[in-house]
């Protein structure tokens, strides 16, 4: 059985917080769900929005967690996991394995996921370049 003392209940409703800036990322806006306060730090849920084009992307990095998962809400996002392009779209989920190397490169205006991630203060790292990256869809 599992023990949910460690944890609070927690029900954020779509105007109890904003989109802000300061997170990983300066070209994305971020949204907190009040996972990683109602869980005392062993997950974090935000939601991800695109702020910006895309110019460099990411950059090639992994996390350093041991659960990471992108479901993808609207709009589209072109990935590279490791060797390979992988195109993820409004419906899509991805589950990030542990320490793989990858880099967001490519998204549309309208782009918005959910990242879910275990633990909530789950650090990132730079990676070496596995291979050369495509160009970006330029917005218009």
């Amino acid at each position: 059985m599992l023990d949910g003392s460690a944890t609070t209940f927690s029900h954020v409703k779509p105007n109890d917080t904003n989109f802000e800036d300061g997170g990983l990322r300066g070209f994305f806006q971020y949204r907190d769900l009040g996972v990683a306060a109602a869980t005392n730090g062993k997950v974090i849920a935000h939601l991800v929005k695109a702020k910006a084009p895309p110019s460099n992307g990411t950059g090639w990095h992994k996390h350093i967690a041991e659960f990471q998962i992108v479901i993808m809400t609207k709009g589209w996002a072109k990935f590279m996991y490791e060797d390979k392009v992988t195109l993820v779209e409004a419906g899509d989920c991805v589950h990030q394995r542990p320490g793989i190397t990858h880099y967001l490169f490519d998204y549309s205006p309208d782009m918005e996921y959910l990242e879910i991630v275990g633990p909530a203060n789950f650090g990132t790292v730079d990676a070496e370049a596995p291979c050369a990256v495509p160009p970006v869809t330029p917005w218009k």
